[in-house]
């Protein structure tokens, strides 16, 4: 946190005082008590979302229950001065949100996606003074802390139930925005499905954004109507479109086999006689960490946290009881994690590595 220097001149103490309480700090209960300083009496962290929400049912929901977990662990409360949460109505609101949170004095502020790196970047260099982590990119400051995970590890595993379900051997996949984010998720469910069917196809297509739920289910129509039965997602609260028009088709015709997989966080709840399983990305464990590593005076500043399968980063939900052939997909996708793993199988996690891969 703070870092002043003492002048040996009297109105340079008291100038760096008054600054110090403008921004309402304190030399002394900042200091890491492993370096002898005065411990602080509490600890708060505080999160801004993208444009999704904090209930986008996806990837900054489950931010936002890694934070409630690691508040409520601690004895925080919700508020200042405790675990809080910002929402973004717009991308013009990412900079002003994290200087709000930053002056409100919160210890660790979060950025959620990468759509927030350009204001994570702007504003950690505005307010040096202050913590920030940014999910799903990397900005190179000393008081930035970046998370990424290895997406295309999860994807891969959805890839592979997917291409264990499908009847027609047509398959979906609906990104957000392109970028290198939903890229690993696209290039690593690609690569599990050809591993487990090579003759399967993958329809690929993008909506362009993150929150537009409508287009997300109009993307999804066309593409169980020209015969994919299997559709995952990558597309926050776009893919709860996928989900309306997945449940939309089987209340029709009931004895119709379709699909959805879900992402980020267990999206079962979605439809229970539609979801396949989801490609969990364990932001919640990772927000749970750096938080946990920042209270305890270890803020990883200007590295990058890598989270996979092996450091419980990401993984794949449970099948759905009534897939077809449970138990076999459980089996492969456990074969599947082991080599992984092992580093036996490398997952692609671009267009251009999916070009040469080979799961033999």
């Amino acid at each position: 946190m703070k870092k002043r220097k003492i002048g040996t001149a009297l109105s340079l103490v008291l100038a760096a005082g008054t600054l110090l309480g403008a921004c309402g700090k304190s030399d002394n209960t900042n200091k890491d008590t492993s370096k002898g300083g005065e411990k602080k009496n509490e600890f708060s962290v505080a999160m801004v979302t993208d444009v999704g929400g904090v209930d986008d049912k996806s990837f900054n929901q489950s931010a936002w229950e890694g934070l409630q977990k690691f508040g409520k662990d601690n004895g925080l409360s919700k508020g200042k001065g405790g675990y809080d949460y910002v929402q973004s109505k717009s991308d013009a609101d990412y900079a002003t949100n994290l200087n709000t949170l930053a002056r409100q004095d919160f210890d660790l502020v979060f950025g959620i996606g990468f759509l927030m790196q350009g204001a994570v970047e702007e504003i950690s260099k505005q307010q040096k003074d202050h913590h920030f982590a940014i999910v799903d990119s990397e900005v190179k400051q000393p008081n930035v802390a970046s998370i990424l995970f290895k997406e295309q590890e999860a994807s891969f595993l959805a890839g592979v139930a997917a291409a264990m379900t499908t009847k027609s051997n047509k398959i979906g996949f609906i990104g957000g925005i392109e970028g290198a984010v939903i890229e690993r998720f696209e290039a690593g469910f690609v690569a599990g499905v050809k591993a487990a069917k090579p003759e399967a196809t993958v329809d690929i297509q993008y909506a362009g954004a993150f929150d537009k739920a409508e287009l997300g289910q109009s993307i999804a129509s066309k593409m169980y109507s020209s015969g994919d039965d299997v559709v995952f997602h990558a597309a926050g609260g776009t893919g709860v479109g996928l989900f309306k028009e997945a449940n939309d088709l089987k209340k029709k015709d009931p004895s119709r086999e379709i699909w959805a997989i879900g992402v980020d966080s267990d999206q079962a709840n979605m439809g229970p006689d539609i979801v396949l399983t989801s490609a969990l990305k364990r932001v919640d464990n990772a927000v749970y960490d750096v938080s946990t590593k920042t209270k305890d005076g270890n803020f990883p500043g200007g590295e990058v946290a890598l989270y996979g399968l092996a450091e419980d980063g990401v993984g794949l939900a449970p099948i759905n009881s009534k897939a077809p052939n449970k138990a076999a997909i459980e089996a492969s996708v456990k074969d599947w994690t082991d080599k992984i793993k092992s580093g036996s199988v490398k997952v692609p996690g671009t267009r251009a590595e999916l070009k040469t891969f080979s799961a033999k």
